[in-house]
């Protein structure tokens, strides 16, 4: 929409020439000013006579701010004095600064006022209790604007020296929760030029002017920056300000404009000529506008907006303009409710007060009897209800419905499932305007939204084997895979393109053979996966779409569970996951489904992905030696045993970062990034701060042991060191046992390499050592732990000898005895061939 100019109005002379401020009522019913002499003025919404004049107040007003039954002005010399609006007169002095005042600002109940001055802190002065005071005194440089949060828990303070801090003031001392350097100039605080942060309306992201002469908008949770309004002023912006539905944006400048933008689009809407404009306001709920310039004159301007342009300001409240919407998105594993055939929910659902059904209708006719005279309405006091003309009570007492006359409303509505919500492994949803598509231990994609196109940035952690590459992406790429053959794209379904596959290999003997292909209309994508030798997508029509490497399409088939989750993908074998049947909880199960699509061969059959309680599972990804993992909300890395078996897999926990020595004693706080797992070990992104995803630029991973959470049997003295070293050495035999289990399934499943067939030797012989080390602390603490270590050497593997033979010795070492011989019992046993059960 072209910006219109405006027909103008006529100036009113308010006050001297100098600063000049303005500030409406919450009401909207009166409208302030001050400004550089020793007069207020409190003009009445709609009428055009001579506004109210306040002349007990100081010179030279460089603050004001309103309630509806009072407001509060600050003057140069450092005072802050309390008027009533219902007497016209000087109430009380708030407080009072050693210099000049420069800001006040009223939270939204009226209960605190902010007062920057030019000393080096901020004073919140409860406005009820003016001994209540609390202070913000860690700034560094003099204080301009303060401004804060709609709802009230934050407060931004513009410094001098341009820096944005914003406070929180839901305790009982302020805390600094953010900053942010760099978003505004550094100015004076007498400067007519504006560095005030003003919230948005909803709440979520302030705009800011910047030292290029547009207003910035930045997301208040991850600081983020988010749209801009930029072209609209030629000069310094001198005021800025939200319409009241936060639908439009006004702001002034040293170039004799004042330009209302379009929130949702950043363009202009109209343009005012008007010089000399230093502070501006919308009316709280009318079409009216009003500034105040540095010669001391005020404009109101009714009707504002053009009809046109109107319909902006009829809307209910807008939400802030960010690139990528929070509240529009779906966040990666969140739960909604599934409408089940109906799109209404229960909480929507209209409230039936009462029943049509009279007693006698349930009863049945003659329920009565002789009984129906029994009592008589002799003194028509109102005893009996009027019958109508079948004999029965009429129903004229009872409440109707609030509904359509429905008996019996459908039981459809009563209750919703949640579901488990499709996400792509490895990636990170929006922030400001750039994203990760992908994160693993080859490298990492990401993309930065530009509007018009993204542009895409694939990059290696290995750069002599591949090299980094950037493209600009005009088909707007939401998901991604990367390993060390190729990097595999999709997009989703716009209303004139379907979905998109593209794959893109990092080399190949000939030419690159890049292909693309398109899904079927009103199919999109819900996860992709790549292998070393197939390209797997899942989709809304719950297919599973499986294509070579090259693009031909290899095996196309419907998933059971549904909708759909996510996918991953090893060499040949495939899994997917997808909704189940619904819990006690109303939470669908997650089910998984492993396949090998070569083989054409189902490992896995719909079985249930092991989740706690309310927990959500937050990736999904094959082990560098082909073992699907996952990691759920709780914190806890699970891995599948037994898998290629069918009916014989189980989710295993390797790890519990709950329970890690870093965050033991509440030293630390933070979560984990899971990326891979690789070389027995968990890689991950440490995440601290709060933060749920990892942020640019980009993070370094670290790594964990694996640490089954094992439990063991309780000592009278915990502290012997005796006791921790025996829980330590059984929680290495279960995780030494569960990765031998896992490499015995992969030798015996394929043609296994000579290297490999070593390293299971090599396992089986470091379980049998971390037993006869935990052999030597039973046999240590005493004769009455024989029965336990002879249970230890039982199950030790070695069938040489070799092993028993030790045991033997380290019990001999400890001069016991009787487990000695008993050892060499079942040395001769299993010499003879004898299996455990003949013993």
């Amino acid at each position: 929409m072209a910006a219109a100019t405006q027909q103008r109005v006529r100036g009113r002379p308010a006050h001297p020439n100098g600063p000049t401020f303005l500030t409406y009522t919450p009401d909207g019913t009166r409208l302030i000013t001050a400004g550089s002499n020793n007069v207020i003025r409190v003009y009445t919404t709609g009428s055009d006579g001579e506004p109210t004049n306040i002349d007990d107040c100081q010179d030279n007003n460089t603050a004001l701010a309103a309630t509806n039954d009072f407001f509060i002005a600050g003057a140069e010399d450092g005072s802050v004095c309390v008027y009533s609006l219902e007497t016209h007169l000087y109430d009380k002095m708030l407080t009072r600064c050693t210099l000049p005042i420069r800001d006040i600002a009223l939270s939204p109940d009226g209960h605190w006022a902010a007062v920057a001055s030019d000393e080096l802190e901020v004073k919140l002065v409860d406005t009820q209790d003016i001994t209540n005071v609390l202070y913000i005194r860690d700034l560094p440089k003099p204080p301009k604007h303060l401004s804060f949060h709609p709802s009230g828990p934050y407060l931004a303070v513009s410094c001098t020296d341009g820096i944005i801090y914003i406070y929180s003031i839901s305790t009982e001392e302020p805390s600094l929760t953010n900053k942010f350097d760099g978003l505004i100039r550094r100015l004076e605080a007498d400067d007519e030029r504006s560095s005030r942060a003003i919230w948005h309306p909803e709440g979520r992201a302030f705009a800011v002017p910047t030292a290029t002469r547009d207003v910035q908008v930045v997301s208040r949770d991850d600081g983020e920056k988010q749209r801009t309004f930029s072209g609209g002023h030629m000069g310094d912006i001198t005021a800025l300000a939200w319409s009241f539905n936060g639908a439009m944006l006004a702001t002034s400048g040293s170039d004799r404009k004042v330009v209302v933008w379009d929130a949702k689009t950043q363009k202009t809407i109209a343009r005012y000529d008007y010089s000399g404009v230093i502070n501006l306001a919308w009316h709280p709920h009318q079409n009216i506008f009003s500034f105040v310039t540095s010669e001391g004159e005020l404009f109101i301007y009714p009707n504002f907006l053009s009809p046109e342009n109107l319909k902006l300001l009829e809307q209910p409240l807008q939400p802030a303009p960010f690139i990528h919407d929070p509240l529009s998105e779906t966040s990666d594993n969140a739960r909604k409710p599934l409408t089940n055939g109906t799109k209404h929910h229960l909480e929507n659902r209209p409230r039936r007060r009462g029943t049509p059904d009279s007693l006698d209708d349930i009863l049945g006719p003659e329920s009565g009897g002789e009984l129906d005279d029994f009592v008589e309405d002799d003194d028509g006091a109102g005893y009996l209800d009027e019958v109508n003309g079948y004999g029965k009570r009429a129903n004229g007492h009872l409440d109707g419905l609030d509904g359509p006359n429905v008996k019996r409303r459908a039981t459809h509505q009563t209750w919703q499932p949640l579901t488990h919500q499709s996400f792509q492994p490895g990636s990170t949803p929006w922030r400001g305007n750039r994203r990760y598509l992908c994160l693993n231990l080859t490298g990492f994609v990401w993309t930065v939204d530009q509007d018009t196109h993204h542009t895409v940035t694939v990059e290696f952690y290995d750069r002599e084997l591949h090299r980094d590459f950037h493209f600009t992406d005009p088909y707007l790429y939401d998901k991604a895979c990367l390993n060390e053959h190729g990097t595999l794209f999709s997009c989703p379904a716009t209303k004139n393109n379907p979905a998109n596959i593209f794959y893109r290999p990092h080399e190949t003997w000939t030419a690159r053979a890049d292909w693309r292909t398109q899904l079927p209309v009103g199919e999109d994508v819900t996860a992709i996966s790549l292998s070393d030798s197939y390209v797997v997508v899942t989709t809304s029509a719950n297919y599973v779409r499986v294509f070579t490497l090259f693009g031909t399409p290899f095996r196309i088939y419907r998933q059971k569970s549904s909708p759909t989750v996510t996918c991953a993908s090893w060499r040949d074998y495939v899994l997917t996951m997808g909704n189940g049947p619904v819990g006690g909880d109303r939470c669908t199960k997650l089910l998984y489904s492993i396949e090998n699509v070569k083989r054409d061969e189902v490992c896995q059959s719909e079985d249930i992905v092991a989740l706690t309680d309310h927990a959500q599972i937050k990736s999904v990804f094959f082990s560098d030696n082909g073992d699907p993992c996952i990691y759920d909300s709780s914190g806890t890395l699970l891995i599948l045993q037994h898998w290629r078996t069918p009916g014989q897999a189980r989710w295993v926990p390797l790890l519990d970062t709950k329970t890690l020595e870093r965050l033991a004693g509440g030293r630390k706080e933070e979560t984990y990034w899971p990326v891979a797992v690789a070389q027995n070990k968990f890689h991950c992104i440490i995440l601290k701060g709060g933060d749920q995803y990892p942020y640019f630029p980009k993070p370094l991973l670290s790594e964990f042991e694996f640490k089954i959470p094992c439990i063991t049997a309780i000592t009278a003295d915990t502290s012997d060191v005796s006791a921790n070293e025996g829980s330590r050495l059984e929680e290495s035999f279960v995780r030494s046992s569960l990765l031998l289990s896992l490499l015995e399934d992969l030798v015996s499943a394929t043609n296994a390499s000579h290297s490999q067939r070593t390293e299971l030797s090599r396992r089986e012989m470091e379980v049998d050592k971390v037993l006869l080390q935990l052999l030597n602390v039973e046999s240590r603490e005493g004769e009455e732990r024989g029965m336990k270590a002879l249970e230890i050497v039982g199950l030790m593997r070695d069938r040489s000898g070799k092993m028993l033979e030790a045991a033997g010795k380290v019990a001999g070492r400890y001069g016991r005895t009787v487990l000695q011989e008993k050892i060499n019992e079942l040395a001769e046993q299993r010499l003879m061939g004898m299996d455990e059960e003949d013993m």
